[in-house]
């Protein structure tokens, strides 16, 4: 790892240390801040002392992020257009890393501070859009360009359906408990087991089932919320020292060749569909030699950039063989073939079977792009799993007393975090970022309607006031701290 660094001018180094220390902040913060919302309910019903929540808790995160993979993390990258990943220099790279985590540390600390279960993840979205649109503006180029809008909808939607689903799911298991098991202990919350059984904890079978959930929903939440940190990282690495880390330099030679032959065999599937993409990649009309001296993404330019990207890659056998120039070059090539081809997946006319090929080709595509160091993942599962052994107090008892009229019963607790659990889960097998705080807190308040216990108005006018507010808040924040960067840095 200490040679990737080496040869880098002292300025460099240090900006760079300093990134990579905002991010692991921003992951220790993301530990306090969001975990605590997977140890409030087994906290809060006394079914585990807290010092032992929270290092179980913090052991499930930090297993999560090593097993989670990177699907979520380059979800999270991919927010920004392929222009700007591209084309991206120290000094811009340098800008856009600090503005996005100074505005999501931030906003983090105060919500934190206040108790309010806001979401990490919104906050960190925010922020990669402000920075995506302060780009745009600065660059005179067009908003539509400035986010991958197609990617921001999707990773919207799962953040905007995660929480209802949560409701409704939450609502109806602990009916169905409730239906099942009506006189059960249960339902009773940790205050009316204390004053009616005197007892302390709840009964074995509700415990156990308490302490697997919430150490499920530490794991998926280390998956999920993990990956954010590690993409950031790979953004910083990427924006700061291109040279050692635009591709995988510890690629195999057959992932190599895997990358060539996905590249031809991207050629002939366009070859083949010539009668639908014709006219949408200029097939034909384009000459080997024409791409541009600036280069950018244009899917006109397709068959030069296939040409040229097979061209770089002939011969290789491994990527540090390459120049660092070269490197560069190959990654714009395979990130705006792979652009491409994902909004040539959308056109109307392909078969089912035709983009289930293209699919697998983009794999093949980005599979020595789209990777993480093992020491990042490393770093960031240390410190997500840290940060959730400490400052969980306020949130836990917003959580467990703070959202119904009145406290927590055991079935509800269980409700909620089963399903968080699984949602969640579902959310890593997609590759789409969730928030653990919404989809929680939301589930939290089904089972309190469905409990007939009532909402206090109060706190959850301030859980949907932080909700709502995050994403302009953290878009505002992260363009303004990216258009002084831009003065300064750039």
């Amino acid at each position: 790892m200490i040679d990737l660094f080496s040869g880098l001018d002292a300025w460099v180094l240090v900006s760079l240390l300093l990134a990579l220390t905002f991010v692991l902040a921003f992951e220790f913060i993301n530990g306090f801040h969001d975990t605590a919302n997977a140890v409030a309910t087994v906290i809060y019903t006394k079914a585990m002392p807290p010092h032992l929540a929270v290092f179980f808790s913090g052991v499930f995160n930090f297993l999560g992020v090593l097993l989670g993979g990177v699907g979520v993390a380059y979800a999270i990258v991919h927010l920004l257009p392929v222009e700007m990943l591209i084309n991206v220099n120290t000094g811009h790279g340098l800008a856009m890393v600090f503005s996005l985590l100074a505005a999501a540390i931030a906003w983090n600390l105060g919500t934190w501070y206040f108790g309010i279960p806001a979401s990490s993840s919104h906050t960190l979205i925010g922020s990669i859009l402000g920075v995506g649109l302060a780009n745009a503006l600065i660059s005179d180029i067009p908003l539509g360009d400035g986010v991958n809008w197609q990617k921001a909808i999707d990773i919207g939607m799962s953040l905007v359906l995660s929480p209802m689903a949560g409701f409704a799911v939450a609502a109806l298991v602990l009916l169905g408990l409730k239906w099942w098991r009506p006189l059960s202990k249960m339902h009773k919350t940790p205050e009316q087991r204390r004053k009616l059984d005197d007892k302390k904890h709840p009964p074995f079978w509700n415990r156990l089932v308490l302490v697997m959930s919430a150490m499920g929903v530490s794991f998926v939440h280390g998956s999920n919320d993990g990956q954010k940190g590690i993409g950031l990282i790979m953004l910083v690495l990427i924006g700061i020292v291109p040279a050692q880390f635009v591709l995988d330099l510890n690629s195999t030679t057959y992932q190599i060749e895997r990358t060539r032959d996905a590249t031809l065999h991207l050629s002939q599937f366009y070859q083949r569909n010539e009668a639908t993409l014709g006219e949408f990649l200029a097939l034909g009309k384009a000459k080997s030699g024409d791409l541009p001296e600036q280069f950018s993404c244009n899917p006109q330019q397709t068959e030069p950039t296939i040409n040229a990207l097979l061209d770089s890659l002939k011969g290789v056998t491994e990527y540090r063989s390459l120049t660092p120039e070269k490197r560069v070059e190959v990654r714009r090539y395979l990130l705006c073939l792979d652009d491409t081809a994902k909004k040539v997946g959308k056109l109307p006319g392909l078969q089912a079977r035709e983009k289930a090929d293209l699919d697998k080709l983009r794999k093949d595509l980005t599979a020595t792009t789209e990777y993480a160091p093992f020491w990042v993942i490393l770093a960031v599962a240390l410190a997500l799993g840290l940060g959730t052994m400490v400052g969980w107090k306020r949130v836990v008892l917003t959580i467990g007393e703070k959202i119904g009229k009145q406290g927590m019963t055991y079935a509800q607790g269980m409700s909620a975090q089963i399903t968080a659990a699984c949602a969640i889960g579902m959310a890593n097998i997609f590759s789409l970022p969730v928030s653990t705080t919404h989809v929680l807190s939301s589930g939290v308040a089904g089972t309190m309607v469905a409990n007939k216990s009532g909402l206090q108005g109060g706190t959850v006018k301030t859980i949907l006031l932080a909700w709502i507010l995050t994403l302009p808040a953290t878009v505002a924040l992260s363009a303004g701290l990216f258009w002084l960067a831009t003065k300064f840095i750039v």
